[in-house]
C-alpha cells in the first residue's frame, strides 16, 4: 500500500524539484510560516475562484483562500478590473489621491470604531501602530494580551511563555523589550481584573475577537462585553486586532457582530480586496496623536511618526474600495457562512461514521479540525459546544495527525490553512462544499488504512 506521504511526493514532482531550487534562495525553501511543508511545500501556477492548480497539474479546492484576504476568491473579475484600471494609470503617486479617501470612507462607513483610520502595509503594522498609539496616549508601557493570540510578528507582540516563567520569549527580541508585554489566558474576566488592578503600567489590551487564531481556540459567550467593561472602569484601551475577522464576521467584523465597540481596530487581509494593505481604525482623540498642529515642538517630539512608502497606494485602494463597496450588503459574507454551516456537520457526520475521536468546530466562515482527541462535536451549529464540553477549549491534534490529514487532503484536491483548518469564501458553492466532503471523507479511510487514526 503507498502511504499518503508517498502519494503526495508521486503527486507532486515539480512541487519537490521547484522547492530543492528554493533551498537555495530563502531559508527553509519558503517566504512565510504557515507555508512551510514536510517534504515540501506545494507550488501553485494559477488560481480562479475557489480553486487553484499547482506545477503539476493538480486542480485543488481552496480553503486558505491568500491566508484570508480573499473573500471573493481568487481572480474576481471585479477585482481584475479595479487593478487593470488603475494599473495603466500608475502605481504610486508619491501624493494624496482621491481613491485613498475613498478607501478610507468605507472602513468609516462599516467599522463601528472607525470615527478615523490610518493605512498601513500589512495587518502586522497595524498592530504596531495600533501599541504605539496605545502608549502615547495612555504614557504607560506595557501591553495585556492572551497566550496563542496572534498579532503579526515585531517585537512588541511576538513570543511564548515557557515554564513558569511570567514573560514571554522570542529569538532576537531584547527581555527589556518582551517585560512590557503581560501575557495571560483569555476567557478568565477575574484574572483580566486583577491584573489591571496589580499593574498600573498597562496601556491597552489587545485580543483576537474569534478566540486565538482565528477562532481555533474560541472564546466563551460575554468576554469581549466584560473586558470592555473593564477596560473602560480602569482607563486602558481595548484593541481589537480584526485582520482576519474584519469585513468577515459581518460586514463591521467582530465589533458589529457582538455588539463591542473598541478604542482601536487593526485591519488587513480582506481590507485590502487581496492586495497588501492594513489600516489602524478607531477614535478620534486618539488617531489624532498623528496628527500635525501649528506648534513645532509637538510635530517634532511628541507626535506619533508615521511614514510608509506604499501606504493607502493606488492599487491597494483600488482593489480595497472594489472589495468593501462590493461585500458592504452582506450578502457575500451569509453566501460563506452558510457554505460552513454545510460542510461542518457534514465533516462531523463523516467521523462518526467512521468512528474517529474528534471533531470540526468553527465561527462564521471560519473552521477547525480536531482528529484524534475525544471532544464533543456541535450540536446547533457549527461553534464550539462549550456546555458540552463542560467549559474545556478544543484539544490540539498531535502533529503527525495533522501533518498526514494536510498531506492526503492535498492528495484528494483540498488545500487546507494551515494543517488543519479552512477559510471560506463568498465564491464557494455547494458543489464544491459536497467535494470537500467526499475528499475529507476519503482522507480519513486513507489514515485509518495507514494506523494513522
Amino acid at each position: 500500500m503507498t502511504s499518503i506521504s508517498e502519494s503526495y511526493s508521486d503527486l507532486h514532482p515539480q512541487s519537490a524539484q521547484l522547492y530543492q531550487r528554493a533551498l537555495r534562495v530563502f531559508p527553509s525553501g519558503v517566504t512565510h510560516d504557515v507555508r512551510f511543508l514536510v517534504p515540501f511545500p506545494l507550488y501553485v501556477q494559477r488560481a480562479q475562484g475557489c480553486r487553484k492548480w499547482d506545477v503539476d497539474g493538480n486542480e485543488i479546492i481552496d480553503y486558505v483562500m491568500g491566508h484570508g484576504a480573499l473573500m471573493l476568491g481568487h481572480s474576481h473579475p471585479l477585482l481584475v478590473e479595479a487593478v487593470n484600471s488603475q494599473i495603466a494609470k500608475g502605481t504610486h503617486y508619491g501624493a494624496c489621491h482621491e481613491l485613498e479617501l475613498a478607501w478610507g470612507s468605507w472602513v468609516q462607513r462599516l467599522v463601528p470604531s472607525a470615527e478615523r483610520v490610518r493605512f498601513t502595509n500589512s495587518g502586522t503594522e497595524a498592530t504596531l501602530m495600533a501599541i504605539r498609539l496605545a502608549r502615547a496616549y495612555t504614557g504607560r508601557d506595557k501591553i495585556l494580551r492572551f497566550n496563542y493570540h496572534f498579532h503579526g510578528w515585531h517585537d512588541n507582540i511576538v513570543g511564548a511563555r515557557y515554564g513558569e516563567s511570567e514573560v514571554p520569549r522570542a529569538a532576537g527580541v531584547p527581555t527589556a523589550t518582551m517585560a512590557n508585554q503581560v501575557t495571560i489566558p483569555h476567557n478568565d474576566i477575574a484574572l483580566v481584573e486583577r491584573t489591571l488592578a496589580e499593574d498600573r503600567n498597562i496601556a491597552a489590551i489587545i485580543l483576537e475577537p474569534s478566540g486565538a487564531s482565528w477562532g481555533t481556540l474560541p472564546l466563551v459567550s460575554g468576554f469581549l462585553a466584560e473586558l470592555r467593561e473593564v477596560s473602560q472602569r480602569h482607563e486602558v484601551l481595548l484593541i481589537f486586532d480584526e485582520v482576519v475577522t474584519g469585513f468577515r464576521l459581518s460586514t463591521g467584523g467582530a465589533q458589529k457582530l457582538y455588539g463591542v465597540t473598541p478604542d482601536l481596530t487593526c485591519l488587513a487581509k480582506i481590507l485590502g480586496g487581496g492586495l497588501p494593505g492594513g489600516a489602524v481604525a478607531g477614535r478620534h482623540d486618539i488617531l489624532s496623536l498623528i496628527e500635525f498642529t501649528q506648534d513645532m515642538d509637538w510635530n517634532v517630539s511628541r507626535r506619533v511618526f508615521h511614514p510608509g512608502t506604499f501606504n493607502a497606494n493606488p492599487l491597494s485602494a483600488a482593489a480595497g474600495v472594489a472589495m468593501l463597496s462590493h461585500i458592504a450588503d452582506g450578502e457575500p459574507q451569509a453566501h460563506a457562512d452558510a457554505m460552513a454551516r454545510r460542510l461542518v456537520p457534514a465533516m462531523n457526520q463523516a467521523l462518526a461514521r467512521r468512528e474517529i475521536p474528534g471533531c470540526v468546530y468553527g465561527l462564521s466562515s471560519l473552521f477547525h479540525i480536531v482528529l484524534g482527541k475525544d471532544c464533543p462535536r456541535p450540536r446547533d451549529g457549527i461553534g464550539w459546544p462549550w456546555d458540552a464540553a463542560n467549559g474545556a477549549p478544543p484539544p490540539r491534534t498531535d502533529l503527525l495527525v495533522a501533518l498526514t490529514l494536510k498531506q492526503g487532503c492535498l492528495n484528494n484536491g483540498i488545500d487546507l490553512m494551515g494543517f488543519d483548518g479552512g477559510i471560506i469564501s463568498a465564491v464557494h458553492q455547494p458543489a464544491d462544499i459536497d467535494a470537500t466532503i467526499e475528499a475529507f471523507d476519503k482522507t480519513l479511510a486513507q489514515m485509518q488504512e495507514e494506523g494513522i487514526l
